[in-house]
């Protein structure tokens, strides 16, 4: 079988505001007890490897087979970090061991009278068949931040 050679590009930015300190917001990012708890848990997945090193240059990794589908795997580097304002990392995905994409994301901390307005920016390249998954990759992202509203709530 031929396999396609292409690249597409998508970016997105969401904005959500969560009622509840910065302090709050960025520990569900910063400690590992607590982004376990959100970032790739649910019910419709079974969770595989997973590391958390939550540092400049650090890496995380959280892999995991989606209920009758395929195994998911998410590894990030952390580029920039600075406590209660923003987390930038990069990250790959696979999606059963073939690689899909590449991002750069970046996330917001910004305290506002009503608790945290945290911005998601993301720019990420698509490779091969998965040329069309960027407006998947905002539905997720858009997903996995209504998965952190409920977590904080």
């Amino acid at each position: 079988m031929t396999i396609e050679r292409r690249l597409a590009r998508a970016g997105f930015t969401l904005t959500r505001d969560y009622p509840v300190a910065v302090q709050r917001v960025w520990n569900a990012f910063a400690e590992e007890d607590q982004k376990i708890e959100w970032f790739g848990a649910g019910d419709a997945f079974e969770p595989g490897e997973w590391a958390f090193d939550f540092r400049v240059g650090g890496r995380d990794v959280a892999e995991g087979k989606f209920h009758d589908g395929p195994v998911s795997r998410f590894e990030a580097t952390y580029s920039d970090i600075v406590e209660h304002v923003r987390i930038v990392n990069t990250y790959d995905m696979w999606i059963d061991g073939v690689h899909m994409s590449t991002s750069v994301a970046s996330f917001e901390f910004e305290p506002i009278d009503e608790g945290t307005r945290l911005i998601h920016a993301e720019h990420g390249v698509f490779f091969d068949q998965f040329w069309a998954d960027g407006p998947n990759r905002e539905a997720g992202s858009r997903g996995i931040l209504e998965t952190l509203g409920s977590y904080l709530e």
